[in-house]
């Protein structure tokens, strides 16, 4: 089949380039002719563990095209995927406008009966809209299948997720349409639901949903076990052992972010009040996100006092390890109540300083140099729970910092190994750890 897929972003790129290596030819098209021209020269767009090499891969063995010409992409085109951004609105609903902009492109272009493939996250009711689109644009002659297909790709573990995910959804009413689907995920011997559209554009919101639900569950837990003494790390394993919860995303911390939870989950409280159900649930889970991401601020200047002046290093920048994506990443809220308390900042990670360089400028510091951001420091704040943070040896926050004083968002480091230390430690959940001699900073 020739196959053309709309978008390079995450979502866009990885599927590309995943099913490069299953085989196929894939193009890849996007309007932003910058991007494109990075990419055919070999340089992703986007960090993510393992993807470089692909890249260069596939594109060496000519699997992989890169363009900006939508009638190379669509017009002798029998498979083409969308993956276009829907960020959200003010009000909070999904913003199709790239969407719509991709139909447009693909009804002027096609010229062959053709399947197109949602997997932009979208509103339950969309790809009835896609199709009307396509009918009023194209020739009644040209036979064109609309089918959801949502991705369930976690950033920092992509192509992973893609090779091996816990389930693919096709939704659809036309038979073909899925059988061709079904022909073409089957050498990935992961599960294949065949649904109805509207169901399988519901599973996507509501899988998230669902997974930002436990998040805050367990941020609710957490602050309710500093009140009485418990300890998070251990509630969340006792309840996680129960195979009706399930461990994953029971790990207490400053707050989930990214490109998909907290616009997911506004777009489905809109959703539902557009059918008159006030999604209570979801709005709570929402209110608790938002505080989590102050939590870190309150926990250092409870500790710290008056933070004005004071030296403060930010360890982690991205939403999450393994990527430089910073949208809706806690790390945002943290940067700007810090930089309103007039304290000397310095930001460290890995992947992302360009990124938070981007917003803040000169407000702030950056490096990409974990010791270089402790030096001096009269406090640290852990973000992210990247391996180059969890891995770093206590020791040294005693070695390089004026005052070890550690905020943990991210509960990186056990208290065992911080008794051994003459650390202030303070994270999410957990009761305070503090050695006398310097427990007042």
């Amino acid at each position: 089949m020739r196959i053309s897929v709309v978008g390079t972003g995450y979502v866009g790129l990885i599927t590309s380039i995943c099913l490069c290596e299953m085989g196929h030819t894939v193009t890849n098209i996007d309007i932003d002719d910058k991007r494109i021209a990075q990419l055919k020269n070999g340089r992703s767009v986007i960090y993510e563990p393992g993807l470089q090499q692909l890249l260069e891969n596939n594109l060496k063995e000519r699997r992989l095209l890169f363009t900006i010409d939508p009638r190379i992409a669509y017009a002798q085109a029998d498979l083409i995927f969308i993956a276009v951004g829907t960020p959200e609105n003010p009000d909070g609903t999904a913003n199709l406008e790239y969407l719509q902009e991709a139909v447009y492109a693909i009804a002027s272009h096609i010229e062959k009966d053709v399947i197109i493939c949602t997997k932009s996250t979208v509103p339950v009711g969309t790809n009835e809209k896609i199709a009307e689109m396509i009918k009023d644009m194209t020739p009644t002659h040209l036979n064109v299948s609309i089918v959801s297909n949502p991705e369930f790709l976690r950033e920092g573990s992509a192509i992973n997720d893609f090779f091996h995910g816990d389930r693919i959804v096709i939704g659809t009413g036309d038979e073909k349409a899925a059988a061709v689907l079904q022909e073409l995920y089957a050498p990935l011997n992961t599960e294949i639901m065949v649904t109805d559209t509207r169901s399988a554009e519901m599973i996507k919101y509501a899988s998230n949903a669902f997974l930002a639900t436990k998040i805050s569950f367990i941020n609710e837990i957490a602050a309710i076990c500093e009140k009485v003494g418990a300890d998070i790390s251990q509630v969340a394993d006792g309840i996680g052992k129960d195979k009706r919860i399930g461990s994953s995303f029971l790990k207490a911390g400053i707050g989930y972010g990214g490109s998909c939870f907290p616009k997911d989950t506004k777009a489905l409280v809109q959703l539902a009040g557009h059918v008159d159900h006030p999604f209570e649930l979801l709005e709570a889970v929402i209110g608790v996100n938002n505080r989590q991401h102050t939590l870190a601020v309150a926990k250092a200047k409870e500790a710290a006092g008056e933070l004005a002046g004071k030296r403060i290093a930010l360890l982690g920048l991205a939403f999450k390890p393994n990527t430089d994506d910073i949208r809706e990443a806690p790390s945002l809220t943290i940067l700007k109540m810090l930089i309103e308390e007039n304290a000397d900042v310095i930001a460290y990670d890995p992947a992302a300083v360009l990124n938070i360089q981007s917003i803040f400028g000169n407000e702030i510091q950056y490096t990409e140099n974990i010791n270089e951001a402790l030096k001096d420091a009269d406090l640290a704040i852990i973000a992210t729970e990247w391996d180059q943070i969890i891995q770093f040896p206590l020791v040294q926050y005693e070695e390089l910092m004026k005052t070890p004083l550690i905020i943990d968002g991210r509960n990186c480091y056990s208290l065992s190994d911080i008794e051994r230390h003459s650390i202030t430690y303070i994270s999410v959940g957990r009761s305070p750890y503090a050695q006398s001699a310097i427990a007042k900073v």
